[in-house]
């Protein structure tokens, strides 16, 4: 699966990962100390919905666009509040012609102490990346393999903050990278945010990178199941054919305040983002009953 972004910008999957980074960003800005943001697979920062690849793939009208134009009751607008400011701040006029990338929604959510860390390996993207945030002296940008630039990054000077890994699946091997970057990441800094964004393609290599990462966690590092969260959505039966279905996030270490927030967001958001049969979602900590007798016995 080639997943050039791009092509993708705005869709249901950008929803919930974009939603789920602002909430997790603006819950670390009550307290007063400086965080850091690392962004493994950045892209071009934001992303044009006039461009001739948002034209020539419009996923972003079945995203963002129903989003914006549906209403929204007041309990999911608190929750959407963070990422719909930035999008009304891109936007000027009444149609939506501009969206934010992970970078973007960083960018605009640190304060002046805070710091973005980007990483992308795509030579013309990382050129695209570094004009955009070349006099943002907070945001620093490096032509880099995500993967490998986690030893040198982890931990961050700030000790507090959030780790992004959010690869195009590209490589039939895009899984094991995953699973390998989650583990030397979380030894490296057991106690940052790490959120790791997984299509619903693969869902045989989805449940092993899932499952698997959560007995390493559980059994070899003693990390408490509640440091692990998984929020899914997928819009359509996920064994139908053609685009991307479903999507979503591993979170470790999530705000205490997160898993409220996405139990108010995911139903609303499935409901509205839906296109056909067979949509739903999915919040949990991935460690069922069964799993915990299996270490048990």
């Amino acid at each position: 699966m080639n997943y050039r972004h791009a092509f993708h910008a705005g869709n249901f999957a950008d929803v919930l990962k974009h939603a789920v980074l602002a909430l997790c960003l603006e819950h670390f800005k009550r307290k007063d100390k400086p965080f850091a943001v690392i962004d493994t697979h950045a892209g071009i920062g934001a992303y044009d919905l006039t461009s001739d690849a948002a034209r020539r793939s419009p996923e972003w009208q079945q995203g963002i666009g129903r989003v914006m134009a549906a209403e929204r009751p007041a309990d999911v607008e608190r929750v959407l509040a963070p990422l719909l400011r930035i999008i009304k701040a891109m936007n000027t006029g009444a149609d939506l012609t501009a969206y934010p990338g992970s970078p973007e929604v960083s960018a605009r959510l640190i304060r002046p102490a805070d710091r973005v860390h980007l990483c992308e390996l795509h030579e013309a993207d990382s050129k695209t990346l570094d004009k955009r945030y070349a006099l943002n002296a907070r945001v620093k940008m490096e032509q880099r393999d995500g993967y490998k630039a986690l030893k040198a990054l982890l931990p961050p000077r700030e000790k507090r903050g959030l780790v992004l890994i959010d690869p195009p699946f590209e490589s039939r091997d895009e899984f094991v990278r995953l699973a390998e970057a989650a583990m030397r990441g979380l030894e490296r800094w057991p106690s940052g945010t790490f959120v790791f964004w997984r299509p619903m393609k693969d869902l045989w290599s989805l449940d092993r990178f899932d499952e698997g990462l959560a007995e390493w966690l559980v059994t070899e590092r003693d990390v408490e199941p509640s440091s692990i969260l998984r929020a899914d959505m997928w819009v359509r039966d996920l064994q139908s054919e053609g685009k991307l279905a479903g999507a979503g996030l591993v979170i470790i270490n999530p705000p205490h305040t997160l898993e409220a927030d996405l139990l108010v967001l995911m139903p609303w958001l499935c409901e509205a983002l839906r296109q056909g049969e067979g949509a739903g979602w999915r919040l949990d900590g991935i460690v069922t009953g069964e799993m915990a007798a299996s270490w048990e016995g």
